[in-house]
């Protein structure tokens, strides 16, 4: 079964700085930390039990990955997106997740249509909930189409870039009821693959994610 996307890393035999990466990663992605908020080294590496050595390490991985920026004088700062930079990653996003799809469309079978389905039902039943697993949900969707191009260095892009915006999913998510128009959006894009036009899959994908930035800024905006 191909992997998808995850606000926690799969659990391998790790360094310390690996294991401080992902404990930093997944509290950034869950919004613990919020944009401008100075991480303190010797704090989390009491937290995890480990020297402080393997954090900084692991500040540098975050910083490259766009989590964090390390400024002189300051150290380790949560980085936080202007407006004009959230639209900037959902561009990127959507060339990228356009290329995925068509690069996966050879892979794209009645097993793996009807897998999709499955996760629209589960991401629709935790909106319907109000669990913030919707989040989780929606990134398992993309990433099982990501996964299908089996292309490991085009979807650690991707990833990365879901990790910059996960923080403001969760803010939005928490604003609204649900996404209301979520099912009819993600389930177009099943129908555009399911017709085997790789082109017209790879403009829904793109027109999809294109079109969540603007409700996105829309909620992120007052707060910033």
């Amino acid at each position: 079964m191909p992997a998808a996307f995850s606000a926690e890393p799969p659990r391998t035999s790790a360094t310390a700085e690996e294991e401080a990466y992902r404990h930093i990663q997944r509290a950034l992605r869950l919004g613990r930390y919020k944009p401008g908020e100075r991480l303190i080294p010797e704090d989390i590496a009491a937290e995890i039990g480990m020297s402080r050595m393997p954090v900084r390490e692991a500040f540098r991985r975050l910083a490259s990955d766009g989590l964090v920026v390390l400024r002189p004088n300051r150290g380790c700062v949560v980085a936080g997106l202007t407006v004009d930079e959230l639209y900037e990653t959902f561009e990127m996003r959507s060339v990228l997740e356009g290329l995925a799809v068509r690069l996966a469309m050879p892979r794209i079978d009645e097993d793996e249509l009807d897998e999709l389905d499955r996760l629209l039902d589960r991401m629709e039943r935790a909106g319907k909930s109000g669990s913030s697993d919707w989040v989780v949900r929606h990134q398992e969707f993309h990433g099982r189409i990501c996964a299908l191009s089996q292309r490991p260095k085009l979807i650690h892009q991707i990833s990365a870039l879901h990790a910059v915006i996960e923080p403001y999913m969760r803010i939005w998510f928490d604003d609204v009821d649900k996404p209301l128009s979520a099912r009819e959006e993600h389930a177009a894009v099943i129908a555009a693959l399911r017709s085997g036009d790789a082109g017209h899959a790879e403009q829904m994908m793109q027109d999809h994610i294109l079109g969540t930035a603007p409700m996105l800024a829309e909620f992120v905006t007052p707060s910033r």
